[in-house]
């Protein structure tokens, strides 16, 4: 069985592959304090509450953008499974080629998500990332990774109206019933959403503008599908598509086997 790891900057979504079959799934709360330990203990819990040992995991991969978590990640790897895992990063076998300035600034979710995206939907296509930040990465028809935008993400955005205006509540992102509304919280609310939909759909159509093509737009991220529900141009919603991702780098730096 593989384990593996997307260590974002809000959550860690972590799941189980049986072969190509995702067999569970859990995302908790990335904390920058919590040792190795704690999250061993923490998967430990979480595997025995799904009936799942840590003997069960054969191997493991990680993707963080949040560095001081990797070293921690590791070591818990090491102790608790005694398993050395592989780390998204420099000198890891993509499969594409990355047609960036310089591709050590590309973070690894993105690298990740544009794998799992064509190994999935083919080419060429537009991946929105829709999390603590927002990006987009363009991947063409044969797989080459284009580059992309990043964006402040809905939580960030919702986050600082709310330190930076006295007057104004903090609220839950959920999409209010109109546009004009009667209330400070559902105003907001109008503005944080209807907005973001507003910043992808322009993003996305300028994109498609600049490429000169049509091209398939898959979204992820813990709040994509509510916004998909108002994009007009966002055609499929995958939230497992970072651990598609994984699975696929995985598999592409197996160990040749050895010539008899």
């Amino acid at each position: 069985m593989l384990l593996v790891f997307d260590i974002g900057n809000s959550n860690i979504v972590l799941g189980t592959y049986e072969g190509k079959k995702l067999v569970r799934h859990w995302r908790i709360s990335t904390d920058r304090q919590k040792t190795g330990d704690e999250y061993g203990m923490l998967i430990n819990n979480l595997f025995r509450f799904q009936g799942i040992r840590m003997s069960d995991i054969e191997a493991i991969i990680i993707s963080s953008v949040v560095p001081p978590l990797v070293v921690p990640l590791v070591k818990m790897c090491e102790r608790y499974f005694r398993i050395h895992p592989l780390v998204v990063g420099p000198g890891i076998k993509t499969g594409i080629r990355l047609k960036y300035e310089n591709p050590r600034e590309i973070g690894a979710d993105r690298i990740v998500n544009s794998v799992g995206a064509y190994d999935q939907y083919g080419g060429p296509l537009i991946v929105v990332d829709i999390g603590t930040a927002t990006t987009f990465d363009v991947v063409a028809e044969n797989g080459d990774y284009l580059g992309g935008v990043i964006a402040p993400g809905i939580g960030i955005s919702s986050e600082a109206l709310f330190q930076r205006a006295a007057q104004l509540p903090r609220v839950a992102l959920v999409t209010p019933k109109t546009v004009v509304c009667r209330n400070t919280i559902s105003a907001m609310q109008s503005g944080v959403i209807f907005g973001f939909v507003g910043q992808i759909d322009e993003i996305v159509r300028r994109i498609k503008a600049e490429m000169k093509m049509e091209m398939r737009v898959v979204a992820t991220g813990g709040l994509a599908r509510m916004i998909s529900r108002e994009s007009k141009t966002i055609d499929k919603v995958d939230n497992f598509l970072t651990l598609t991702g994984l699975r696929v780098l995985y598999e592409r730096n197996l160990p040749e086997p050895k010539k008899e």
